[in-house]
């Protein structure tokens, strides 16, 4: 029969003002300890989530949203982890996020710790694309509606094992847009909100991927063009759009700084460019918020 412990669940928390990092150490009355760390909490941001102290604990398991996400005690790689995505559509105010510690004896302890989010303006930009980009036309309904349900089914893929090898790093050297979320106009009429970064690239320049993992993706797509999906490992893949030609394929490992893809336009472009993007869980996340986190060699 599960059991739940009382407990005593904030040891420290950072919290400036002005916004900045985060970091609250959650402990439960077994002993066992979370860190959960960001450099804010908002839309778009990414929580780290660390099992710093097992005490007798065989895993953690965290719920936010529709996501779950588990800690191992007695990883290989360093301490256990998980990356969680705040969505770019995450409204602000409190949200749960619910832990249970499954200890080893078989008994289980619970708690509930909340997750104040800030709200974040985005900008809005007007831009002109060819109008079957705008309203497709009836012969690439199909297409469309397709290449939807592939990228569905690609991303409910979750890989258990963390497959990158230390910290991201950008995967061109041009200069980015700072144009995560920003509200889309085009020829017009508003579509969706803008899910990754715009980084400038010359026509043919070199894409290199972010970090370590498996080539999940590599096609083109109706609205991206040539594109290529990456798989992180648990439930984090990074996305790269509009290139001129893809240089990896389908089911490939591919190491941290290796050749992807050549920048282009297709797709839904307005000239050469880099569109770069990160899902996690279903979250889309600001890739620069990838940056800014610490992880394990």
């Amino acid at each position: 029969m599960k059991s739940v412990f009382p407990h005593v669940f904030i040891l420290l928390m950072l919290i400036p003002p002005t916004g900045g990092a985060e970091n609250v150490v959650v402990r439960f009355s077994c002993g066992a300890e979370v860190e959960l760390s960001a450099s804010a909490l908002e839309p778009g941001r990414i929580l780290l989530a660390s099992l710093v102290q097992a005490s007798g604990a065989k895993r953690v398991v965290i719920a936010f949203g529709d996501a779950v996400y588990e800690l191992k005690a007695g990883e290989e790689r360093g301490e256990a982890f998980a990356l969680i995505g705040l969505d770019l559509a995450l409204k602000p105010g409190s949200h749960d996020l619910k832990m249970s510690v499954f200890l080893r004896d078989g008994r289980v302890e619970e708690l509930r710790h909340p997750l104040v989010v800030r709200d974040r303006e985005f900008p809005v930009k007007e831009l002109r694309v060819k109008q079957e980009f705008v309203t497709p036309p009836p012969e690439v309904e199909e297409r469309i509606r397709w290449e939807a349900e592939l990228l569905q089914m690609v991303y409910s893929v979750i890989t258990e094992k963390w497959l990158g090898e230390g910290a991201f790093e950008r995967p061109h050297p041009g200069e980015s847009a700072g144009n995560f979320g920003e509200r889309r106009i085009y020829n017009g009429v508003p579509r969706s909100s803008h899910s990754g970064l715009d980084i400038a690239a010359p026509y043919g320049s070199a894409v290199r991927a972010s970090n370590s993992g498996r080539i999940v993706l590599a096609r083109d797509l109706y609205f991206s063009g040539n594109t290529v999906i990456l798989d992180h490992g648990l439930g984090v893949f990074s996305i790269y759009c509009h290139f001129s030609q893809l240089k990896v394929s389908r089911g490939q490992d591919v190491k941290k700084g290796d050749i992807l893809a050549l920048a282009g336009s297709t797709g839904r472009s307005t000239g050469p460019h880099l569109h770069w993007a990160v899902r996690i869980r279903g979250s889309r996340v600001d890739p620069h918020a990838l940056l800014e986190l610490g992880l394990p060699e």
